[in-house]
């Protein structure tokens, strides 16, 4: 019997590329299990580039904007005692950083921001002159507030890290969550909600507005990074003494998470009871401003 060369083995057609599109076949709830599929595409390719950039955006945003923090409030940093005005600046440059970084998603860097843009009827996130968007639906929406919250836990452990030596040498546990999180100057959980609804209803509704909403490119990066940066600095100024302004339930929630992680020496409470405050008040602000913006903006021009 004669043995095959190794060029006989190769039959049948090439095998072709994987194109860098999806097609899920979905059959309705409910459905006969013969009925015939729903299907809907899913751009895999620009979808992953948006997710990225959300996460590394955010990661950038909490990595300064907590940074700022510990400068002033950790024992024996070159910042310490530089006070509100320094923290209130340095966020606004953080955010002014996040927006440069995830210009391609759009930058929304916040989920306050995406929930506000579908409740003002957004149909597609991305940014159109980078050629990376996506249809609005459950996926791409889950997609972006799960890359917002992972990179606003990664970049509040890189704060960690970099300020290690002085978590330790701070013996407040108090400042050390203050790095992270948010909380009160006064404790009142519905007028703490309140505030955070306000602050969050002036970002979302001005960048909606400026950004022409439905009709543009939404996001952040639609008003650019110098004047969102300053809205957020104003926000500060204006709003933020009541509260500390998270306005962004995942500059709160992540580092928050991280800090529950993190061994950090003496750091005593998470400060739960209160977490549900910078959550809950901007997405319900984020939503307000997206659905007020429908019936007002077309009045205001």
């Amino acid at each position: 019997m004669r043995r095959k060369g190794p060029h006989e083995f190769r039959r049948g057609p090439r095998p072709r590329r994987v194109r860098a599109s999806i097609v899920c076949a979905i059959r309705p709830v409910g459905s006969a299990r013969g009925a015939p599929a729903k299907g809907w595409k899913v751009n895999v390719d620009n979808l992953g580039t948006l997710f990225l950039a959300e996460l590394v955006g955010t990661a950038m945003l909490v990595l300064l904007g907590c940074g700022v923090v510990a400068n002033v409030v950790l024992a024996k940093t070159k910042g310490n005692g530089g006070g509100w005005l320094l923290i209130n600046f340095g966020w606004g440059l953080a955010v002014f950083a996040g927006v440069i970084v995830a210009y391609a998603s759009g930058a929304h860097i916040n989920p306050a921001v995406t929930l506000g843009l579908v409740a003002n009827g957004a149909t597609e996130f991305g940014n159109s002159a980078f050629g990376t968007t996506v249809p609005v639906d459950f996926l791409s929406v889950i997609a972006y507030i799960g890359a917002q919250l992972i990179g606003a836990i990664i970049g509040a452990v890189i704060v960690w890290l970099g300020y290690k030596q002085h978590f330790d040498e701070e013996p407040e546990a108090g400042l050390k969550l203050a790095v992270f999180s948010t909380g009160p100057a006064i404790r009142s959980y519905a007028w703490n909600l309140i505030t955070e609804i306000i602050g969050t209803f002036v970002l979302v509704f001005v960048v909606i507005g400026f950004g022409g909403g439905r009709q543009g490119d939404g996001g952040l990066a639609a008003l650019g990074a110098l004047p969102v940066a300053l809205l957020v600095v104003g926000i500060g100024a204006s709003l933020g003494g009541p509260t500390g302004y998270a306005i962004n339930p995942a500059r709160d929630l992540g580092p928050r998470l991280a800090h529950a992680i993190l061994p950090i020496k003496g750091k005593g409470s998470s400060d739960w009871s209160y977490s549900w405050v910078p959550v809950v008040g901007p997405i319900i602000g984020g939503l307000l401003a997206g659905w007020a913006a429908i019936p007002l903006l077309p009045i205001l021009g």
